[in-house]
């Protein structure tokens, strides 16, 4: 790996942790100056990191003004989610009957590791955690181009994600559906396990609207308020 490779990898890390913890927040304005300063790269790996967020949906690019986070939006949400109910059923159904005893236990283990951040109030060892749940699952299905289409979609998702997880009420529902997971995956109940995904979801994007709805704009942030 070059060492251009190496820098671009981990500045990449550090942008979407940013926009993870809200350090970058809807609407900011990314100066990359400042940016390349404060991780401490040069302009060319930070050029790239954010071609790879922007692919992702994550930050928008307006010529002669550079990039923005992307706003919040209902019907961005309820696309994406939407998108991820039907490759998150298929991907479920072919992994669940796949799952041997080992990964019960590491799926297991996962739960309790997002539970004692939830715990914790850590919302980005939650949200690390919870991505590894749910992909030891996805993953089993043995299908890499449905593997990186449904991270595309979370990675597209992670601002809402963190939203959600905000609310100690959200973090302590969270937990108590995966609890209800691992028992429909030891019991090899395919149809249950599909089912509690989509209330799942469906829990996430009714908070998530509920907090975005009365959402105003934060007069201290730089916004793009107007396309070119």
């Amino acid at each position: 790996m070059s060492a251009r490779t190496t820098a671009q990898d981990a500045v990449l890390s550090r942008l979407r942790e940013d926009i993870l913890t809200g350090v970058l927040g809807p609407g900011d304005q990314l100066v990359q100056e400042s940016l390349a300063e404060r991780y401490g790269v040069s302009r060319v790996p930070l050029r790239e990191a954010l071609k790879t967020l922007e692919s992702e949906g994550q930050l928008v690019y307006y010529p002669h003004r550079g990039y923005f986070v992307v706003e919040l939006s209902t019907d961005d949400l309820r696309e994406v989610y939407h998108l991820r109910a039907l490759l998150e059923d298929a991907a479920l159904r072919a992994a669940v009957p796949a799952l041997d005893e080992r990964d019960l236990i590491d799926i297991s283990e996962l739960a309790e590791e997002i539970e004692q951040a939830a715990v914790d109030g850590d919302v980005r060892a939650m949200t690390e955690a919870n991505r590894r749940f749910h992909f030891a699952m996805y993953d089993a299905a043995g299908m890499p181009r449905l593997s990186r289409l449904l991270r595309q979609l979370w990675e597209a998702t992670d601002a809402y994600r963190a939203l959600y997880y905000q609310g100690e009420d959200n973090r302590h529902r969270v937990t108590g559906e995966h609890a209800q997971m691992v028992r429909a995956l030891r019991a090899r109940d395919v149809d249950r396990i599909v089912a509690l995904h989509d209330e799942h979801r469906s829990h996430s994007v009714a908070a998530v609207e509920a907090l975005l709805n009365p959402r105003s704009r934060n007069p201290h942030r730089s916004h793009p308020r107007e396309k070119p």
